[in-house]
């Protein structure tokens, strides 16, 4: 706010992001001054990239020696007595992108855009003074940007803030959110966590009794400090239909949304009582799409972009003639306007059977194991597709109490049952477990924990004919590790979490 009041336009910056990535963004936005927050865990490694010169402003939970004190800065210098006015069509803020399929690209959003849409999100989310959110994903964050800091600004109610990482379920606890919007890795997270507690057999057989029902679900979600949520909902990434279905059966509707930080987050979403698993809902106020010939999702939203800043010809390519954005998304709409995304046109491969891929619906079918929290589904010129996935930590550590056998029949059942919904080409030809940690730190995920496609093939690729001439349904990455430095396992790596 003070930025922009000063007259000027702010850049948010990921606080998990490599020297390469710093670099690259504060060179490319031109940015004048660096403002410096609590980046303990990652500020040595994150101010190798900060361009010679540059010069920043530490706040008091900085790190030491992060740049000038802002509490002296603010004792030395006289409030400003006459806040700029900044017109609708002005440049606002310069969203980067996460990068997942290259340099992250700046997306130049207007003062009007951030406005609209602030307003219609608290007008979609029916939002009051007497609301309640907890603000912790990075606000470099779209999602967190518009759902978050603009509707929060419009609503008036209550904003806390995470935080750390150790503390999020008390935080969260703490602030009793009656608005919750999270990523699918949260919501596993969550799952995984009620799983360490209660067994999902006995939650079922518990869920099953009416008198012990509703005392069970209460419990879970006052748990979870949820249990004062009205819309709850998912964005970011696709969320498996059976991640849904299994909140509902708590009490919780969780809404899944759909947008883009081109259009500032504000596309689609679930309306009350029209929630379909796998969908992500109609249109919002005042937006129109449209589904190519090609099968891609392309709109028309009050969030949309003014374009990539310092990038001309690819803004050019985002828009088509008549002004839709280009989504690079694949999509349906059922009988009732409702969306389903189906897949990246850029994600679909191709098999040595010559037959296209989409690997996004089949990892949603993987995810929905509790022993699973990630998960990549490979095999470009492959005869079939294979998945890689990495554990939950409640898998990790059955495997080191247990052994690998139980957990390996557990994996197989479920590779089974998933190919038994998939059509003959999509089939998995084999599990791969991974020792691997994927991070931001490492590359694996990009700021916004999405995987890394490119960086995963050119990892694993070389391993998968050793993998498919095991001839097993389930394999090990500990059985045929690569020559080359290995990448950081869980237990050496700091694990990736929202702020």
């Amino acid at each position: 706010l003070a930025i922009w009041m000063a007259g000027h336009v702010s850049v948010p910056l990921y606080p998990v992001l490599t020297t390469d990535l710093v670099h690259h963004i504060l060179d490319h936005s031109q940015s004048k001054l660096l403002f410096v927050g609590k980046l303990d865990a990652v500020w040595e490694q994150m101010r190798e990239g900060v361009p010679a010169g540059l010069p920043c402003i530490a706040f008091p939970l900085s790190p030491p020696g992060a740049g000038a004190s802002w509490d002296d800065i603010v004792a030395a210098h006289a409030p400003l007595a006459a806040p700029a006015t900044r017109a609708r069509e002005e440049l606002a803020s310069i969203l980067y992108t996460s990068g997942s399929t290259g340099q992250p690209k700046g997306v130049m959003l207007s003062f009007g855009a951030m406005a609209d849409v602030g307003r219609r999100i608290v007008e979609f989310a029916g939002g009051t003074p007497e609301d309640r959110g907890l603000s912790y994903l990075p606000l470099a964050h779209s999602m967190e940007r518009a759902w978050g800091e603009a509707a929060g600004l419009h609503g008036g109610g209550q904003m806390f803030f995470a935080e750390a990482v150790e503390t999020f379920l008390e935080d969260l606890r703490r602030a009793r959110p009656t608005l919750f919007l999270s990523v699918p890795r949260l919501w596993t997270k969550f799952q995984a966590g009620v799983f360490e507690q209660v067994p999902p057999a006995k939650l079922d057989r518990l869920l099953a009794i009416p008198v012990v029902r509703t005392l069970v679900k209460r419990k879970i979600l006052r748990g979870l400090g949820l249990d004062s949520v009205r819309l709850a909902g998912s964005g970011s990434a696709p969320i498996p239909a059976e991640m849904i279905a299994w909140y509902r059966r708590l009490g919780l509707e969780l809404r899944e949304g759909y947008g883009l930080t081109e259009n500032f987050a504000y596309s689609h979403s679930a309306q009350t009582g029209q929630v379909r698993p796998g969908y992500v809902g109609t249109a919002l106020s005042g937006v129109e799409f449209r589904i190519s010939p090609e099968g891609e999702i392309q709109a028309k939203s009050p969030g949309d972009m003014l374009g990539y800043y310092r990038d001309p010809a690819q803004t050019a390519e985002m828009f088509t003639p008549d002004g839709f954005l280009k989504t690079g998304d694949l999509g349906s709409v059922d009988e009732l306007g409702r969306l389903k995304v189906t897949g990246r046109v850029k994600e679909l491969f191709k098999t040595s059977k010559g037959k296209y891929v989409a690997p996004a619906p089949i990892e949603n079918l993987v995810l929905n194991h509790p022993a699973i929290e990630q998960c990549c589904v490979c095999g470009s010129g492959d005869p079939q597709p294979h998945v890689l996935v990495v554990l939950s930590d409640g898998a990790r550590r059955r495997l080191a109490a247990e052994g690998p056998a139980a957990l390996e029949r557990d994996l197989e059942a479920h590779l089974d049952a998933v190919n038994r919904t998939l059509v003959a080409y999509e089939r998995l030809e084999f599990l791969a477990v991974l020792d691997d940690a994927w991070l931001p730190e490492n590359g694996f995920l990009t700021p916004t924990l999405k995987v890394k496609r490119a960086r995963i093939d050119q990892a694993y690729g070389p391993l998968a004919e050793r993998w498919r001439e095991e001839r097993k349904p389930v394999v090990w990455q500990r059985r045929s590790a690569p020559a080359a430095a290995p990448v950081p396992s869980a237990d050496e790596a700091r694990v990736a979490a929202p702020r």
